[in-house]
C-alpha cells in the first residue's frame, strides 16, 4: 500500500484563475527518495505544501481532491499529528526560524511534541555534530548568515525524526561543501532510519544520482515519472526540457546510449570511449585558454578607470566578528566576476561594503572614485544597482510594473520604455500587473532583479542571485549579465552555484574566513579543485583540464566518440 496517496488534487491559490496543481494523481511508497524537478511555477512547492499540511489551511484558496498520508487523510489530521509524520523545510529559512538562540530553535519542535531532556538533549547534539554547526549551538540567529540558517531550520526539523522529510531546495545557500554534507546525511536518513525523501531542488548536479526516482513538473502536472534518472535524461534530451544536471545532458545530448550520472561513472564511459590516447597535452590548451582569455579581458579594460578600487579592507562587526581581512580587489567596466566561498566567508559583507551599506573598519574603499566613508548610499543608487538575498525586500507595491516603475522614480529617471524592456528582458511581461508577493520564489526573484536592473546601472553587485531559478531561468539571467558586460557593465556576483559561474563568468574570487584565497581567470580557479569545480571540469580530469563549459565538453565528447567511430570502421 502507498504511504502516500494524492487523487485528483486540484489547487488554486487565492485570486488566482491558473491552477497551481491540475489534477495531480500521485503514490509514494514508504522509503522512496523522490526528487521533483520543474522550471520555477511549475507546481513543485506547491505540491510539497500540501503534503505538510500546510495547503489549504495556511495559504487558503480552492482545494479540490483528496491526499492520505499512511491511509489516513490529512484534512482529518491535526497538527500535533501532522508534525510527528511529516516534517518540512522551505524555501526561506528565516520564515521557520522562532527563537533566538540555535541550541533552543533545535529544541523547540521537540519541546511541543512533549520528549525528555535527555532523549532531547541527545538529539542536539547529534544533529549538530552531524550538519556541523555545533560551535553555533550558542549563538544568536539573526546574526547567522543565510546558509548558517538553513543548516538551523534543517536541524530543528531532522530533530524530531520525522517519517516522511520534505526538502524545498534545502542547499540553496550552502557552499559545495555543506551541500555535500547535507545531501551525504539526507542520503544517510533515507538509507539507515527509512525516512521517505521528497526533495524540490533546481541545483540537480548535487542530487539527480541520490534520488531512486525523479518527478517531472510543468504548470501544475505530472508530466514523466520514473524510476531512472538516467532515463529522465534521455527523455529530457529528447523533448527539449532544460531541468536535466549537465553530465547527463552531456551524454545523453550527443546521443550516447549509456548515461551516466556520477563523474565516477563518467569517467569510465570515457576510458571505454577511448582506450588509446586517452591522456592529451593539456598544457599548450591552458596555455592557448590564458592567452585568448589575456586578449579579451584587456579589450574589455583597456583606458578605463577602475569603478571600485578596494587596497587593504579589514571590517569586523560590533559583536567582534572579524568579517573580512586584508581585502584587494578592483573591478574595471566590463568585468563580470563571480565570489565563492564558504558560509560565513565575508562574500555579502564585502558586496553590502561596495554598495554603501556598511563603512569599512580599515583600509581604502573607492567606488567610482569617491571615498565610500564619505559616500551615501543614495548618492551610488543612481550608478550601483544592488540585489540582496531576499527578493522580498524589494517588493512592496502590488504589481510588478509598479515596482519598477517605482524604482525609476526613486532614482529621478523618466521611463523612456525602460519598464517595458525590462520586463520583456526578463521574462515578466504576463506579470506585469501581478502582486509580486502572489508568485514562486524564483518569479520574485526575476522582479526583484528587474527592479534592479531597470535603472541600467553601471556597477551591478547581486547576492545569490540565481537561488530559486530552474536551468532555463539561470541561463536566462546568464545571457542578460553578458549582454550588460557587453555594454560596459560590471558585474559583481556572489554565488554558491559553480555550475553557474563556469558557464557565464570570466574572473573568479575564492574567500574562505573572510580572506581573498584565489583570484584569476574561471579557466584558473575552477579547474583541478575538489569542490569548486564544474561537473564537466571533473570528468575530463588529467583529460583536457581546460574543459569548464558544457559547450566545450561536447565538442570533446563528440569528437572522442567520432574517433571510437572511426576505429571500429577499420578493424571492421
Amino acid at each position: 500500500m502507498a504511504f502516500i496517496k494524492i487523487k485528483d488534487l486540484s489547487y488554486y491559490y487565492p485570486e488566482t484563475k491558473t491552477p497551481a496543481l491540475d489534477k495531480i494523481n500521485l503514490e509514494i511508497f514508504e522509503g522512496q527518495f523522490v526528487l521533483v524537478v520543474g522550471g520555477s511555477g511549475s507546481g513543485k512547492s506547491s505540491l510539497v505544501r500540501v503534503l505538510s499540511g500546510l495547503i489549504p489551511e495556511f495559504y487558503g484558496g480552492t482545494y479540490k481532491g483528496k491526499v492520505y498520508i499512511d491511509d489516513r487523510e490529512i484534512k482529518n489530521m491535526n497538527w500535533f499529528e501532522i508534525v510527528q509524520k511529516v516534517g518540512m523545510v522551505g524555501q526561506h529559512p528565516e520564515s521557520q526560524l522562532v527563537m533566538n538562540d540555535v541550541e533552543q530553535e533545535v529544541a523547540f519542535g521537540m519541546e511541543n511534541i512533549g520528549l525528555s531532556n535527555s532523549l532531547m538533549k541527545r538529539r542536539v547534539m547529534e544533529i549538530a555534530r552531524g550538519l556541523g554547526i555545533s560551535n553555533l549551538l550558542h549563538s544568536y540567529i539573526p546574526e547567522l548568515s543565510s546558509g548558517q540558517k538553513q543548516k538551523v531550520a534543517l536541524a530543528s526539523v531532522l530533530a524530531m525524526q520525522p517519517e516522511i522529510l520534505l526538502l524545498d531546495e534545502p542547499t540553496s545557500q550552502l557552499d559545495p561543501v555543506a551541500s555535500e554534507e547535507i545531501l551525504s546525511i539526507v542520503k544517510h536518513l533515507n538509507e539507515e532510519n527509512g525516512i521517505t525523501i521528497i526533495m524540490v531542488e533546481q541545483r540537480l548536479e548535487r542530487c539527480f544520482h541520490l534520488a531512486d526516482r525523479v518527478i517531472v513538473m510543468d504548470k501544475g502536472k505530472i508530466v514523466y515519472d520514473h524510476d531512472d534518472p538516467a532515463e529522465i535524461a534521455r527523455w529530457g534530451v529528447k523533448n527539449n526540457f532544460p531541468f536535466i544536471p549537465p553530465l547527463p545532458k552531456l551524454f545523453a545530448g550527443v546521443g550516447y546510449p549509456e548515461v551516466p550520472l556520477t563523474v565516477k561513472q563518467g569517467r569510465q564511459l570515457l576510458k571505454s570511449i577511448s582506450s588509446s590516447g586517452f591522456y592529451s597535452d593539456t598544457r599548450a590548451l591552458s596555455l592557448q585558454r590564458q592567452r585568448a582569455y589575456k586578449k579579451e579581458h584587456n579589450a574589455l579594460i583597456y583606458g578605463d578607470e577602475n569603478l571600485v578600487d578596494i587596497e587593504n579592507l579589514w571590517f569586523v562587526y560590533d559583536n567582534g566578528n572579524e568579517a573580512l581581512k586584508n581585502i584587494n580587489i578592483k573591478v574595471k567596466s566590463g568585468d563580470f566576476a563571480v565570489i565563492l566561498g564558504e558560509n560565513a566567508a565575508g562574500k555579502t559583507t564585502l558586496l553590502k561594503i561596495i554598495a554603501g551599506l556598511l563603512k569599512p573598519g580599515r583600509g581604502k574603499v573607492k567606488v567610482f572614485n569617491k571615498d565610500i566613508r564619505n559616500t551615501s548610499v543614495e548618492e551610488l543608487a543612481g550608478s550601483v544597482g544592488y540585489l540582496s538575498q531576499n527578493p522580498n525586500d524589494y517588493l512592496s507595491l502590488p504589481s510588478v510594473r509598479k515596482e519598477l516603475s517605482f524604482t525609476l522614480k526613486n532614482l529621478g529617471l523618466s521611463d523612456n520604455g525602460r519598464v517595458e524592456e525590462t520586463l520583456k528582458k526578463l521574462q515578466l511581461t504576463r506579470y506585469a500587473d501581478v502582486d509580486p508577493r502572489d508568485l514562486s520564489t524564483g518569479e520574485r526573484q526575476r522582479v526583484a532583479l528587474a527592479s534592479v536592473l531597470v535603472a541600467k546601472p553601471k556597477l551591478l553587485l547581486l547576492d545569490e542571485p540565481t537561488r530559486g531559478l530552474d536551468y532555463h531561468l539561470k541561463r536566462e539571467l546568464g545571457n542578460i549579465l553578458l549582454q550588460l558586460q557587453a555594454e560596459g557593465t560590471a558585474v559583481l556576483l556572489v554565488t554558491h552555484d559553480v555550475e553557474f559561474a563556469a558557464e557565464f563568468a570570466r574572473d573568479v574570487i575564492l574567500m574562505a574566513e573572510g580572506t581573498i584565497i584565489d583570484t584569476g581567470s574561471k579557466y584558473d580557479v575552477l579547474t583541478r579543485s575538489t569542490f569548486y569545480s564544474p561537473q564537466v571540469n571533473k570528468l575530463f580530469y588529467n583529460i583536457k583540464d581546460d574543459v569548464v563549459i558544457l559547450d566545450e565538453a561536447e565538442a570533446v565528447l563528440n569528437q572522442l566518440v567520432k574517433q571510437k567511430a572511426r576505429k571500429w570502421v577499420m578493424k571492421v
